[in-house]
């Protein structure tokens, strides 16, 4: 109720306020009058008509002396709301002036019908109330003042969606000192133009007009149980309107009880895959899973940690982390850690590298795995490119290391997770990638028991090295957007979807399977980044539009990097049991062949040889295209040439 008295006065102009202010203070030299005149007398006396003409003599004696000596202090130039000591002492000095001319006249000198205490008493209780009052001003308009200062500079924010999860967002966000919530969005016209908790209910289609007229910069998505193809047609209702987006995670994703401002996030691609996720089939999860021990190498990188998190859900008996980074086994395993809530899974975080035999035997035989999900690589293209015979030896040699080992301890279950960029590779990373699947192909035939496998899908969202956290930093760093090509196309796929269906794939292997993942369509990188400038409320800067925001930079194909990904190398893909796994059939080498090639390989490799190594691989992997040049940086460096490795 104050607060709703005290908005329209703190709204009144500068004058208006001086007004009131010089009324209370006339108002209160009236009441001390008659407070002095009861606490004299005992009894309350009137202080107007003929026969009580006498108070009035105080009253008139008051306001002549009080008010000149209150504008000549400067009582109506300050700001109340802001006043402190020195505007106390200011009030002090004032009333002790008017104190000793107001008991002058009726203490001293005297007036018939005017008790001579009355003189003393009232400067006293004028002091005090004045005082208070000022003070009362302070506390409650200045406080009021501050928040509603507050409120109006925070950023003003619509609610899609009218519904539970839409309510308990506004109610979440009243107290909220990040953004002002001001209305709702909904589908359903029976609620446009409702108040719903004091907040208007608005169509969607008035987006662009509620933009200007309520200052709207943000619109929270509140429909957790909308499809993605849903989520996408509003989405590119609302691009028009250059607002920011963010949005609840799905159904699936919110944890039981109220919704809260700590659930929202910035709206990512995969909000626009067009696609939604196929329900996983909960026995092929467990199969190789529930109750085993199960080892996962890289486990600190992107893939491998949504691995352990999805097979520490089924519920393995052990899990070995496999990390070479000290730091990244220690994150991994801190997390896994919170998230066992009394779960009898044993966590043994282990340092290693792929590439030492004996190492990974020591681990396999203390343990014994039953399943080895290998996600352990050197995935960034142009940094193998850059690093050629290093990127050969971990992803190729460290595979072939740890699939041997893993047959030798009788491991059930070797699942590689693979790339497209294998697929008729032009780059030394997915050229290495093929030829570990070559030799696993070739191995399962000479070790039937173990049943390898290994799992080919494209880009995954929010990966180390991924677009969509670069372009999220250049777009907090105010652009440009680099992008290679305007024609550059990539497969994608959520990290928590790819690592189901990696678990689910290897369920299903009975032995040098080669399982592609459906990815969708492809996504054109140039329309990726304008959507996520425009996602983020703002215009891309181009000759169309010169006072855009965020500039688009074209930069040039980097080493070995394609235009467009491929999944299969033959087109002969075969369904499976889950909708959205197939199985290719790809031609490989006899393991005594391979093996062969292998040893030299090696050999080449110890000597540092890239060159004579590009040559060997243009042999054995079918469909590589060597970059035309060395970009090999100690190649580079020894002929004076390492400036280039952008």
């Amino acid at each position: 109720m104050l607060n709703r008295f005290a908005l329209p006065i703190l709204a009144m102009p500068r004058p208006a306020k001086r007004v009131v202010v010089l009324a209370v203070d006339a108002s209160l030299c009236v009441l001390t009058v008659w407070l002095a005149y009861y606490l004299r007398l005992g009894d309350w006396v009137k202080l107007s008509g003929d026969a009580y003409w006498q108070p009035m003599w105080a009253v008139l004696v008051s306001l002549v002396i009080a008010l000149p000596i209150f504008v000549v202090n400067g009582f109506y130039r300050a700001i109340f709301r802001y006043s402190g000591l020195s505007a106390l002492v200011t009030v002090m000095k004032a009333i002790a002036v008017y104190g000793l001319l107001f008991a002058t006249v009726f203490t001293a000198i005297g007036i018939d019908g005017v008790p001579r205490t009355v003189g003393l008493i009232q400067p006293m209780l004028l002091l005090l109330t004045v005082g208070a009052s000022r003070m009362l001003a302070r506390f409650w308009l200045g406080g009021l003042y501050q928040n509603q200062l507050k409120l109006g500079s925070l950023p003003r924010v619509l609610i899609y969606g009218a519904g539970n999860a839409g309510r308990q967002l506004a109610a979440a966000m009243s107290n909220s000192h990040e953004m002002r919530v001001v209305g709702f969005l909904d589908d359903d016209d029976r609620l446009h133009g409702h108040v719903l908790n004091g907040l208007s209910i608005y169509s969607p289609a008035d987006l662009p007009s509620l933009v200007n007229s309520l200052q709207i910069c943000t619109v929270l998505l509140a429909i957790p149980s909308a499809s993605r193809h849903r989520r996408n047609e509003m989405i590119e209702q609302m691009l028009s309107a250059h607002v920011q987006v963010r949005t609840l995670p799905s159904v699936s994703e919110l944890a039981q009880g109220t919704v809260s401002t700590s659930d929202l996030r910035e709206l990512d691609i995969d909000d626009l895959l067009g696609r939604d996720a196929v329900s996983p089939n909960h026995i092929l999860l467990g199969k190789n899973i529930k109750d085993k021990v199960v080892m996962v190498t890289g486990a600190g990188g992107s893939i491998g940690r949504e691995l352990c998190r999805q097979i520490l859900a089924v519920g393995p008996d052990t899990l070995l982390l496999i990390e070479q980074s000290e730091f990244a086994l220690y994150e991994i395993h801190q997390e896994l850690q919170d998230k066992l809530d009394g779960s009898d899974t044993i966590l043994v975080p282990l340092l290693a590298s792929v590439r030492d035999p004996q190492r990974l035997r020591e681990i396999m035989s203390t343990w014994k795995p039953d399943t080895v999900y290998h996600a352990a690589a050197y995935k960034h293209v142009p940094l193998v490119e850059h690093n050629p015979v290093e990127g050969i030896k971990n992803n190729t040699l460290g595979t072939l290391t740890a699939a041997q080992v893993a047959a030798e301890e009788g491991v059930s279950d070797f699942v590689l997770i693979s790339t497209d960029k294998a697929v008729r590779p032009t780059n030394i990373m997915g050229a290495s990638k093929r030829l570990a699947e070559m030799a696993l192909q070739a191995l399962a035939v000479t070790r039937p028991h173990t049943r390898f496998s290994m799992v080919r899908f494209g880009n995954v969202l929010g990966s180390s090295g991924s677009v969509v956290p670069k372009f999220r930093r250049q777009i907090r760093d105010g652009g440009p957007l680099t992008v290679t090509h305007p024609e550059m196309t990539r497969y994608f796929m959520t990290i928590p979807e790819a690592a189901q269906l990696v678990i689910q794939a290897g369920a299903m292997a009975k032995g040098g399977d080669v399982f592609v993942l459906d990815m969708g369509d492809p996504v054109k990188i140039l329309d990726l980044a304008t959507r996520m400038i425009e996602l983020s409320g703002l215009s891309v800067r181009d000759e169309d539009n010169p006072t855009g925001d965020i500039a688009i930079e074209i930069t040039g194909l980097r080493p070995g990097e394609k235009l467009y990904e491929e999944l299969l190398i033959g087109n002969n893909p075969q369904p499976t049991s889950h909708a959205r796994i197939m199985k290719a059939t790809e031609d490989f080498l006899p393991w005594p062949v391979l093996r062969e090639k292998l040893v030299v390989l090696e050999k080449i490799l110890d000597d540092n040889d890239a060159e004579g190594m590009k040559v060997l691989l243009t042999e054995l992997v079918s469909g590589y295209q060597a970059h035309h040049e060395s970009v090999d940086l100690v190649n580079m460096d020894n002929l004076g040439a390492a400036r280039y490795c952008s």
